[in-house]
């Protein structure tokens, strides 16, 4: 391993100490890094040829294959390992699981123009989404279907939250993702011809009766507020799940998941399509 001679253990160290700065979004968002804590996390990072800064690695600590693997394939691109002590790694691990690996990475681009739209786009909005589990978890759900992209409308937390990453186990980087403002993101589905469906609760048709074959965006809104009036516009379909005890409104993520595998489900060969 291309790692520093000595094992680092102090957590004074100033490597160690600039990591552990970028647990705050003002750090990593002045400084462009982020951290990725985990065997599989990284593994997808690189297979997406994130660039590594640099890496912390506790040795006696990797023993997972994904642990195992990363670290193999840290040292084929030639990243800058520095090996620390258990305890230095766990001042700079994000999560309570460890694999031995820590990595401050180069956040990738989110720039809305840097998306592709395809033949019959499956795309996820999510607008003002403040907690980055959430946001990690809709990045797992738009992968298992397949979506085309998602984007971040106005967001209240950095995409690249360690705790998103985590949370979507490395899938953050695998599905194209964008960030833009609401009104940019509606003119962008415009453009492209996809049609915006936004979850409402006062929608007058229910997700099950509509088409969600075509090239659709699923809108979706914050945890606390829901949407803004950028999409009361009337090139906005509004669906509702059905709700049929005392909550109005599901998790965000969980609504995601809802309408996302039913929209994978139309899109099935020979399933029927609604009207």
């Amino acid at each position: 391993m291309t790692a520093s001679a000595d094992v680092i253990s102090s957590p004074a160290n100033p490597r160690v100490k600039a990591a552990v700065r970028l647990r705050d979004r003002r750090e990593r968002e002045e400084t462009g890094l982020t951290l990725v804590d985990g065997g599989r996390e990284l593994l997808r990072a690189l297979a997406q040829s994130v660039e590594v800064d640099h890496a912390f690695v506790s040795t006696e600590l990797v023993v997972g294959a994904d642990a195992s693997a990363a670290l193999d394939a840290l040292q084929r691109v030639g990243a800058s390992l520095i090996e620390v002590s258990p305890a230095v790694l766990a001042k700079v691990a994000f999560g309570d699981r460890s694999d031995g690996l820590v990595a401050v990475i180069r956040t990738p681009p989110v720039a809305l123009e840097g998306l592709a739209s395809g033949m019959h786009p499956l795309v996820v909005v999510v607008e003002a989404l403040e907690k980055p589990g959430n946001l990690g978890a809709i990045m797992r759900t738009a992968d298992a279907v397949g979506a085309s992209a998602v984007i971040a409308a106005d967001p209240r937390t950095d995409v690249f939250n360690p705790n998103a990453i985590r949370a979507s186990v490395g899938t953050i980087f695998s599905v194209p993702l964008a960030v833009a403002t609401a009104s940019q993101v509606l003119d962008w589905l415009v453009g492209h011809g996809v049609t915006a469906m936004a979850a409402r609760v006062d929608a007058p048709q229910a997700y099950g009766e509509v088409d969600l074959g075509g090239p659709i965006a699923i809108v979706l809104g914050s945890e606390a507020g829901g949407l803004t009036s950028t999409w009361n516009d009337p090139r906005v379909r509004p669906v509702r799940i059905p709700m049929l005890g005392a909550a109005d409104s599901l998790n965000v993520s969980v609504a995601a998941a809802i309408l996302l595998f039913e929209a994978r489900r139309q899109r099935s060969p020979g399933a029927a399509q609604r009207p």
